[in-house]
């Protein structure tokens, strides 16, 4: 973000310099008010992403969150945060699982998605005038074995969180939509947490299977 980042209210900025270089890790407890689907035709697609910790399959109302950003180097070397969302619907809790990691010519961040990492996209973070944070996913890429393929506008879709501290209440609030071009708005949630920090130790458990090379 450059310059940018100076411009995020200071709670935003520790809770973004999560690190290695830290040595510290975040834990944000909270709600979310709401967690929504789009329409009917979404559901088979949620469920084939739970599989692999890819968005959330049940929509609910005051929803307990909890969200895990631990820094570790990963198989390749980088320098990776992790973003491990868990709503703990009736039923049983669901993962929403994202490791971030700094491209090679450190000039974007990439965002891996699932156990798996077979889902990529860039993420463009832009500070806004109110000191709250802007993330949109750019291009989307599908990655298993020799496959690198970019994943058509007809099946992909576009994330915007919005990350802001509430000085009043607190608190973290955050919204987030998922959007595709055609069918419109699919998924999100929106809700305020909680964060503590901590000294970073290993969590294998929040470690993807699989760890995807390319950038």
């Amino acid at each position: 973000m450059g310059p940018d980042f100076d411009r995020l209210h200071p709670q935003l900025r520790r809770r973004f310099s999560v690190g290695l270089a830290s040595g510290e890790a975040c834990t944000g407890r909270g709600v979310m008010d709401r967690v929504w689907h789009g329409g009917a035709f979404v559901k088979p697609f949620l469920a084939l992403g739970a599989t692999r910790n890819i968005l959330v399959p049940r929509a609910g109302r005051r929803v307990p969150f909890v969200i895990e950003n631990v820094p570790y180097t990963d198989r390749y070397g980088r320098e990776t945060v992790t973003f491990v969302r868990t709503f703990d619907l009736p039923g049983r809790p669901r993962r929403f699982d994202a490791q971030m990691v700094l491209s090679p010519k450190g000039d974007r961040i990439l965002d891996y998605l699932g156990t798996h990492q077979h889902l990529a996209s860039d993420l463009h973070l832009r500070a806004e005038p109110d000191g709250s944070l802007l993330i949109r996913s750019g291009e989307h890429r599908f990655r298993e074995g020799p496959v690198d393929v970019r994943v058509p506008e007809l099946l992909g879709a576009t994330a915007e969180v919005r990350e802001s501290y509430d000085d009043t209440a607190a608190r973290f609030r955050i919204s987030v939509r998922v959007v595709n071009r055609r069918f419109g708005p699919l998924f999100g949630y929106e809700g305020s947490f909680t964060a503590a920090y901590t000294p970073v130790r290993p969590r294998p458990d929040l470690r993807p299977v699989r760890e995807e090379r390319r950038g």
